[in-house]
């Protein structure tokens, strides 16, 4: 299932809009150019802010991402034309031999069952060079973000495309640990439309993680802090072997 965020073309339309604080891509353009990476696999791309970053600074890039209204969107961008575009996910990759795969955002927490998660990582790590690494975040659940995702501390109003605005805002829904459920809501100036997204994520233990990433056959190199995020975030540095 994809979030109405993701495969809602209206939604998708907007989404680069109201997300603008993009800081954690230089992050990761950082650590390709750290690792000397010069083929990347983007996983949940999106709508391809960093593989567009990445393809413009000369990278070999594939990103892949399950909901096609997202990749219409990315397709569209400066460079877009530089990156190889596959709709699915890290399970029906073809062939490709990677020196370092990317999942930025919420896309580690997207896999809600110990299966779907699995076959992710070993999906990815199929991908991969041997010695090749794999870089990703996900949230620390013991910062409790979730606290944070009510109206107060989420409404926004920005201009898109068009010169229309977008009122936007998250409400938290339930939290049952591991899962954290919320919806975001979406009001159009221009009819007045309101659409929303329900999503559910899932926040797993940093040992959990680790242990999950030496079954598929990853050492885990590192665990660092996300620097946009400091304190709430990890973000694992994983090598196929």
């Amino acid at each position: 299932m994809v979030d109405a965020l993701f495969g809602e073309p209206r939604l998708v339309a907007v989404y680069d809009a109201l997300d603008p604080d993009r800081g954690d891509l230089e992050h990761y353009a950082a650590i390709v150019e750290e690792f000397g990476a010069t083929k990347v696999l983007d996983v949940g791309c999106g709508t391809g802010e960093l593989a567009c970053l990445l393809a413009k600074g000369g990278v070999d890039v594939v990103g892949v991402d399950p909901a096609e209204a997202s990749l219409e969107v990315a397709r569209g961008k400066e460079f877009a034309e530089r990156v190889r575009w596959i709709h699915g996910d890290a399970t029906t990759l073809p062939p490709l031999q990677v020196d370092l795969a990317l999942m930025t955002g919420n896309v580690a927490q997207v896999f809600l069952t110990d299966e779907e998660w699995s076959a992710t990582v070993r999906g990815v790590h199929a991908a991969l060079e041997p010695q090749g690494r794999f870089v990703f975040e996900t949230r620390d659940p013991a910062r409790r973000q979730w606290e944070e995702w009510t109206r107060e501390r989420t409404h926004q109003v920005r201009q898109v495309a068009g010169g229309e605005t977008v009122e936007a805002w998250s409400d938290l829904l339930s939290v049952e640990l591991p899962f954290v459920s919320f919806q975001g809501t979406y009001v159009f100036s221009s009819d007045g439309a309101v659409l929303t997204s329900q999503s559910t994520l899932r926040f797993r233990e940093r040992d959990e993680v680790e242990e999950s990433l030496v079954a598929a056959g990853f050492v885990v190199d590192d665990v660092r802090e996300a620097p946009d995020r400091p304190g709430k975030e990890w973000v694992f540095v994983a090598r196929a072997m």
